[in-house]
C-alpha cells in the first residue's frame, strides 16, 4: 500500500466536486420510479456514464422488459480479490403532486444542498461509487484483482429481479466484499439489517342488519381479534448474538441522533405495523368480510419460519380467519469485526475526523442478498432528507465525504494483502 498514492487518490476526491455533482445530477435527470420498476432509461445513462472509463467491461442484464441492471468490470490486471460497489437505480414515485419548491428533476444545487427524486435514495451514493471506481482505474498498477459494480434495478419492490437475479445468473457479481452506497449516513457504518414479513390476515362473517347483530357474524370483530394476537409477536422470546446486541448499544448515542431516538430498541427487537385495515359496506350492515396487511421487522436472533410458526398456531382456532405471508426475507448480517467493516470504519474516522458509530440498519437493502450469497457487506451512503417526500437532498459536503471513503476502502482492501 503506497501512501503517496493513497493521498493522491484522497487529494482527487476533493478536487472532483464539480464531477460528483454533475454525475448525480445526470443520475437524478431521468426519472426512474418503482412502481413500474422501469429502469431502461436511466440503465443508460449510467451506461454511457461507465463507458468514460477506458478498459471497462459493461453488461446490460435485463430479466423482464424494461427492469434493466448493469454489471461492470475494471480489472487491475493482477490476480487478487474482487470489491463489488453495488446500488440500485429505481427510485421511490416521484409525486409531482407533493409541495415540491424545486422542479423534481432538475437537481437543482442551493445552499450546499442537492436537490432531487432519489438523489438521496441512492443515485448520490451511486455517484460517489463511479467516482471511486474510476479514480482507481487511473491506478490500477497500484492495486490488485478487479472492481465490480452491480447497478441494479427493482430494490424498491424485493429486489427479485435486480441485485437478487444479478448474483444468481452472473458469477462475478459475486465478490470477496462490498461496499453500497444506500441510504444512511457517512458517520454510521451499517453492518446489517433487520429481516422482514409482510403479512395478510382475512376475516369472514354472516350478514345482518345492523339493528340485528345477533343474526349475524361481524366480520371485523373476528379481524380485531387477530390482529391482537399478530401484534403479540412483538412479545415472542429469542436470543440475538451477542457481538450484535453490544455493537447497538456502543452506536446508540450517534445513529440515534441522526436516525431518532428509540432506534437501538426498535434494532433489538420484533416490531409489527398494521398499515391497512379494509372491511364492511355500511355502518347499518354487519360486514362479511375484512381484511388488513401488515409489515413485521424481525432482528438478528429470530427467523420468519419462527414468526409464521407462532400465526399459525395463534390463528388457526379463530373461524373465520386465515392469514398469508405476502413477503418475506430474513435478518443478516456481517460480523462487525469483519475487515471491510472495520476498515471502512477506520477510512471514515479518517475523513469525518470523527470515530463513526457501527450498527445494524432498520430498513432493508440489497445488502441482504449478499450477505445471502455469503459476500461481507457494509452500507455506506448519504443522509436522508425529505426521502420519498417533496425536495429530497443530499449535503453536497456528505456526497464528496462518501466519495473519498469509498474510494479509500476500495484502495485499502484491495492493495492489502488478503
Amino acid at each position: 500500500m503506497s501512501s503517496k498514492i493513497r493521498n493522491d487518490l484522497a487529494r482527487r476526491v476533493e478536487d472532483s466536486l464539480d464531477r460528483l455533482i454533475d454525475v448525480t445530477r445526470r443520475l437524478v435527470a431521468v426519472a426512474s420510479p418503482n412502481p413500474p420498476s422501469d429502469t431502461f432509461k436511466v440503465a443508460g445513462v449510467a451506461e454511457a456514464l461507465l463507458h468514460e472509463l477506458p478498459g471497462i467491461e459493461v453488461e446490460r442484464i435485463e430479466p423482464a422488459p424494461r427492469v434493466v441492471s448493469l454489471v461492470a468490470r475494471i480489472k487491475s490486471g493482477k490476480p487478487g480479490r474482487r470489491l463489488i460497489f453495488n446500488g440500485h437505480l429505481d427510485t421511490f414515485p416521484i409525486l409531482e403532486n407533493l409541495p415540491w419548491t424545486v422542479p423534481p428533476l432538475g437537481g437543482v444545487l442551493r445552499d450546499g444542498r442537492l436537490y432531487g427524486r432519489g438523489v438521496c435514495d441512492m443515485k448520490g451514493g451511486i455517484a460517489c461509487s463511479l467516482l471511486a471506481a474510476a479514480l482507481l482505474a487511473e491506478h490500477r498498477d497500484a492495486w490488485n484483482g478487479e472492481i465490480v459494480l452491480t447497478l441494479a434495478g427493482d430494490e424498491e419492490n424485493m429486489g427479485s429481479l435486480g441485485s437478487g437475479y444479478l448474483l444468481e445468473h452472473v458469477p462475478h457479481a459475486l465478490g470477496d466484499a462490498n461496499i453500497c452506497g444506500d441510504v444512511g449516513s457517512p458517520r454510521v457504518v451499517r453492518f446489517g439489517e433487520k429481516g422482514l414479513m409482510w403479512v395478510e390476515i382475512e376475516a369472514v362473517g354472516a350478514p345482518a342488519h345492523g339493528a340485528h347483530v345477533h343474526k349475524g357474524t361481524n366480520a371485523i370483530d373476528r379481524l380485531r381479534i387477530a390482529l391482537d394476537r399478530l401484534k403479540d409477536l412483538e412479545d415472542v422470546p429469542f436470543q440475538a448474538p451477542p457481538v450484535v446486541t453490544a455493537a447497538i448499544a456502543r452506536a446508540k448515542a450517534i445513529s440515534e441522533s441522526l436516525s431518532g431516538a428509540g432506534e437501538a430498541d426498535t434494532l433489538g427487537r420484533v416490531t409489527v405495523n398494521i398499515g391497512t385495515i379494509e372491511g364492511g359496506a355500511s355502518p347499518n350492515l354487519v360486514p362479511t368480510h375484512a381484511i388488513a396487511r401488515a409489515d413485521i421487522r424481525l432482528p438478528v436472533g429470530i427467523t420468519t419460519d419462527v414468526l409464521a410458526a407462532k400465526l399459525d398456531a395463534w390463528l388457526a382456532p379463530l373461524e373465520g380467519v386465515s392469514w398469508k405471508a405476502i413477503r418475506r426475507f430474513e435478518p443478516s448480517f456481517t460480523p462487525p469485526e469483519h475487515e471491510i467493516v472495520t476498515r471502512t470504519a477506520r477510512v471514515a474516522a479518517e475523513v469525518l475526523g470523527e470515530a463513526p458509530a457501527v450498527n445494524m440498519r432498520v430498513g432493508g437493502s440489497d445488502s441482504r442478498w449478499y450477505r445471502l450469497y455469503g459476500v461481507p457487506t457494509v452500507v455506506l451512503g448519504l443522509t436522508p432528507f425529505n426521502m420519498g417526500g417533496p425536495d429530497e437532498h443530499v449535503l453536497v459536503d456528505e456526497l464528496l465525504a462518501v466519495a473519498k471513503i469509498h474510494t479509500l476502502v476500495a484502495y485499502d482492501f484491495l492493495s492489502a494483502e488478503p
